[in-house]
């Protein structure tokens, strides 16, 4: 069985094919997917794909890029939303210097609410991180601090020293397509290093799609590719692979029922 821990099904790219995809990836061999919100005003939108399938979660939260739209939220109003059933994760939020979309303290704002809504909530805090590695450090010790919190490193491209850190606060972390990337060799050596009891996979789709597939759309059934190339990264076998991925992914998300044969 493969899991895709983090899709964005709500994306316009899926308004002309959405079912098609989500029962290719059924036809992959996908048995759980995540999909993930953006922005609260898309929350509607991406909960009920989850409502409408039963192999579909769903998270709550708003993208760093868009913190500075989201001042107004609060934790409260996370949780609020959050306590939906099928609501498994609140995010993705963190921090991101590349594009600077929101000012980063906005970004440092809108994070602390994410953060004081997973813990209350007792969901997990999925964390989108570029080129910020040592306030996400600071604010992801921090907040840890605090009280048990859960913490998802999603897609994960930042340094050693920022993984390190995270890992001694009990971090998971997922890898994407992005392993496959010819450039990537940095990815490729986090990946080599994380212990293995801490690893998901995802694809980001529909962005980041894996080679073979490299400048297609990227879609939850390359997840396939992206175990593989994981797989083969730390030299595990297929079912090993498929076996340890799915006991991370559901100690993660403990709400989330395995698939029954």
């Amino acid at each position: 069985m493969l899991i895709d821990s983090h899709v964005n099904l709500h994306h316009h790219s899926f308004d002309e094919d959405r079912e098609a995809v989500i029962q290719r990836a059924r036809d992959a061999g996908v048995g759980r997917m995540i999909t993930i919100c953006d922005k609260i005003e898309n929350f509607a939108a991406v909960i009920a794909i989850a409502e409408a399938h039963d192999d579909i979660y769903a998270s709550v939260g708003a993208h760093p890029h868009y913190a500075k739209d989201h001042l107004d939220l609060t934790a409260e109003r996370l949780i609020e939303l959050g306590r939906h059933e099928r609501v498994v994760g609140v995010g993705e939020t963190g921090l991101d210097q590349h594009y600077k979309w929101s000012p980063f303290e906005d970004q440092v704002q809108v994070f602390r609410a994410h953060a004081q809504a997973a813990r209350t909530l007792d969901k997990t805090l999925i964390i989108h991180t570029r080129e910020a590695d040592e306030a996400m450090a600071e604010l992801l010790e921090e907040e840890a601090g605090k009280g048990p919190l859960r913490i998802l490193m999603h897609c994960y491209t930042s340094g050693a020293e920022l993984a390190g850190r995270a890992l001694k606060i009990g971090t998971y972390f997922s890898f994407s397509g992005i392993m496959t990337f010819k450039n990537a060799d940095d990815v490729r050596a986090i990946a080599r290093e994380v212990p293995l009891d801490r690893v998901i996979v995802e694809t980001d789709c529909p962005y980041l799609a894996p080679v073979p597939h490299r400048g297609q759309r990227c879609e939850p059934k390359h997840v396939a590719d992206v175990q593989k190339a994981f797989a083969a990264l730390r030299g595990l076998g297929e079912e090993e692979a498929s076996a340890l991925l799915a006991d991370n992914f559901h100690r993660l998300f403990p709400t989330i029922p395995r698939v029954t044969s």
